[in-house]
């Protein structure tokens, strides 16, 4: 169901429904993706870069496809108008991963958000967070070597 707004909008409102949205991300709720981010938002992670709501919907869609019981929680925001800065811990469990042990991967997002016809959306998000450090390491054969490498640059 849509956001009806009852007062006018505001970056700061707009954030709170983002960092909402991403706590409480279920899959059905990938269809109001829309709601939030502009129709020709851009999105950029470790792994994808694209542009518009369809293609980002279809990377929440994979998530959970991909991963079992995925979930955001924000530990902190700064906000100076239009730009936002999250930090994050995400839970999954992946199959292929340590039997479905739980895992975290930390990390942040810059988001820039527009006005348009008196809503504040997502026009950019961009995901920083160490794919090396924070997921191949973990991996049963490339993660032994990521660990080596490491440790051969550290010393």
């Amino acid at each position: 169901m849509p956001f009806q707004l009852t007062q006018p909008d505001s970056p700061e409102a707009a954030l709170q429904r983002v960092v909402h949205f991403f706590e409480h991300l279920q899959p059905g709720d990938v269809a109001r993706v829309g709601q939030l981010y502009t129709a020709d938002a851009q999105f950029k992670d470790p792994f994808n870069e694209v542009q518009g709501i369809s293609a980002i919907a279809h990377i929440f869609t994979h998530m959970f496809e991909a991963l079992e019981a995925p979930r955001f929680v924000i530990t902190q925001q700064v906000q100076n108008g239009a730009q936002c800065f999250v930090t994050w811990d995400f839970f999954f469990s992946a199959p292929r991963m340590d039997d479905g042990a739980i895992q975290t991967i930390r990390g942040a997002t810059h988001f820039v958000l527009r006005e348009e016809a008196g809503v504040w959306r997502v026009a950019v998000h961009r995901d920083y967070w160490d794919a090396a450090e924070e997921l191949y390491e973990k991996l049963p054969v490339v993660g032994s070597v990521m660990r080596w490498l490491k440790k051969r640059a550290n010393s």
